[in-house]
């Protein structure tokens, strides 16, 4: 589904959004998201997970990085107020609005071993669109088309999703984290290209297979201000934008 929306001109323009899409349960959805612009992702049903691979378009070996992300941020999760580093230092999207408060930076996306594990053996040929795909496979796909291979599949981002560690290291997924509703918004800060799966949490215990399909809206949003809430959350991020912002000068 691929919905324009009519663009007026001056300062409305940056409130009204760009277009819209589905991305259906078990699918894979790719767009070059502009600086300047934002990605806002809904869970129509609850229960979604959306894995999220994130790449500088000019240059897709600047790509995003789990561990100076979190570590740069002094977290293990993901909100509001968060932005995304790329392995060079650079902010790629910022974390502007969020109804959940978390979002799993640590787990890692489901592969055909493990999901033939839980639910059983399937196969389009067979099954066509009710065969159980996973993440693995989907990123692998979507990253071929833009010249892009297995070497270039880092650590995704599970939106909607909330993985808890214990006192010795364990993981642990939270059922029923995410409600019908909810939403988070992703600001570009760079020109990004954005790859999304909705292929169930890979710790997701449900004995069924069940993904759930999301809405995404694309806008045009004003640049953040120097009181952005991402860029003041903490010294790193400042510098981050710094840096960023001189990428473009």
């Amino acid at each position: 589904m691929h919905i324009p929306a009519d663009i007026p001109t001056g300062a409305a323009r940056e409130a009204v959004p760009l277009f819209e899409d589905l991305v259906r349960e078990g699918a894979t959805w790719s767009h070059v998201l502009k600086r300047g612009t934002s990605l806002r992702i809904t869970d129509i049903e609850g229960g979604a997970n959306v894995g999220a691979l994130f790449y500088n378009w000019e240059n897709p070996t600047e790509r995003y990085n789990m561990p100076d992300t979190l570590k740069a941020q002094h977290t293990a999760r993901l909100t509001a107020g968060h932005v995304l580093y790329s392995d060079m230092g650079r902010v790629l999207c910022s974390v502007t609005h969020d109804t959940l408060g978390w979002h799993d930076p640590l787990s890692g996306c489901s592969n055909a071993a493990l999901v033939e594990a839980r639910y059983g053996q399937s196969s389009y040929q067979v099954h066509r669109n009710g065969r159980f795909a996973n993440a693995f496979d989907g990123f692998a796909v979507e990253l071929a088309k833009y010249g892009l291979s297995l070497r270039d599949l880092g650590a995704p981002i599970n939106f909607f999703s909330k993985v808890v560690v214990d006192d010795l290291g364990n993981l642990g997924f939270v059922s029923g984290h995410s409600k019908p509703g909810a939403s988070v918004e992703l600001r570009a800060e760079m020109n990004v290209l954005v790859i999304l799966n909705t292929c169930p949490h890979p710790l997701d215990p449900a004995p069924a297979y069940v993904p759930r399909p999301v809405t995404v809206t694309v806008q045009r949003v004003p640049p953040p201000a120097a009181d952005d809430l991402c860029r003041v959350s903490c010294p790193e991020n400042g510098r981050g934008f710094i840096l960023t912002e001189r990428y473009f000068l």
